[in-house]
């Protein structure tokens, strides 16, 4: 059976995923100039948690119901954890649904600009269809104030049913010249997934060496993790105009990094980094650690290098 992403939507690692996501479509907000949006696993868009799929491990309750449960900091929340709160809870509110929780292209529509554009591939004919109903429903459940500028954003997303992978040289190098790329791979094969995404970093840099990359990968043994990003970092070509690639890496755990319970963390690579994205890293991911893992099992780091 192919993997389901239903079974774990709302987990700490979609929170941490999804938080870095916004913090990086923000980020490349800050320029006027409009960008691509490629993502090359976008799943069915949007889930249930009441579903019988997400209760199965009651994994949302220790991932976005914690989250907005716990109290804020004296401070507040950082900006990027509020702006996703927010998403979140928006979605919730329109729907009168509680237990409606965004994934990454309704995340994603949520703070694109007119400017803008997305492409969300995905390759199970199933997930395909849930999620063009899910960009559907975007438009639908607005408000009527909202229900023209939602339907651009609909209008501006393209939905493909195919192998992600493959159609990265078909949408790079946009017209814009700007592009985010999010790869987030199930891993179901670590080997073969591991090798496809090495070759897949080829293409977009290959086709747009500027391209903003954000990589979600899991952490169950934290050894062969550094040894794989360290691999993976280090065969990472220059652009032309550069001496080096920059790359980041946020990482959450919540679990000690060598336990045996299966998925202890969640990692995000992110090549080419915005300005100023590791400095914030650094101010609001501390906080979402102490939010989800309140006992200090596991922890948090962020790591700059260039290749």
């Amino acid at each position: 059976m192919k993997y389901r992403h239903a079974f774990h939507a709302g987990n700490f690692a979609d929170v941490h995923k999804h938080v870095t996501l916004n913090a990086l479509l923000r980020a490349l907000a800050r320029k006027d100039k409009g960008f691509l949006l490629l993502d090359t696993h976008a799943g069915r868009g949007g889930y249930d948690l009441s579903s019988s799929e997400a209760h199965r491990g009651h994994e949302a309750e220790h991932g976005i119901e914690r989250l907005i449960d716990v109290t804020p900091p004296a401070a507040g929340w950082p900006a990027e954890i509020s702006d996703y709160l927010t998403a979140v809870q928006t979605l919730r509110r329109e729907r009168h649904d509680r237990a409606a929780y965004p994934g990454s292209p309704l995340l994603a529509l949520l703070a694109l600009r007119a400017q803008d554009r997305a492409v969300f591939i995905e390759s199970q004919p199933g997930e395909h269809a849930a999620l063009r109903e899910a960009v559907s429903e975007f438009a639908r459940y607005a408000p009527a104030s909202l229900a023209a500028p939602r339907r651009a954003a609909v209008d501006r997303a393209t939905l493909e049913c195919a192998d992600g992978y493959g159609r990265i040289a078909a949408w790079l190098p946009p017209i814009e010249r700007r592009a985010l790329v999010l790869i987030d791979p199930p891993y179901e094969d670590a080997v073969g997934d591991q090798r496809a995404l090495a070759q897949a970093l080829d293409t977009v840099l290959a086709r747009l060496p500027s391209a903003v990359v954000a990589v979600w990968y899991p952490i169950k043994d934290q050894r062969a993790t550094d040894a794989w990003i360290q691999r993976l970092t280090a065969r990472l070509p220059a652009p032309p105009d550069a001496a080096t690639m920059p790359w980041l890496v946020g990482e959450l755990c919540v679990h000690p990094p060598d336990s045996r319970v299966g998925l202890n963390g969640s990692g995000m690579l992110v090549l080419n980094p915005p300005w100023r994205i590791a400095e914030r890293m650094r101010e609001w991911l501390p906080v979402l650690h102490h939010a989800l893992d309140p006992l200090g099992r596991g922890g948090w780091t962020v790591r700059e290098g260039a290749a």
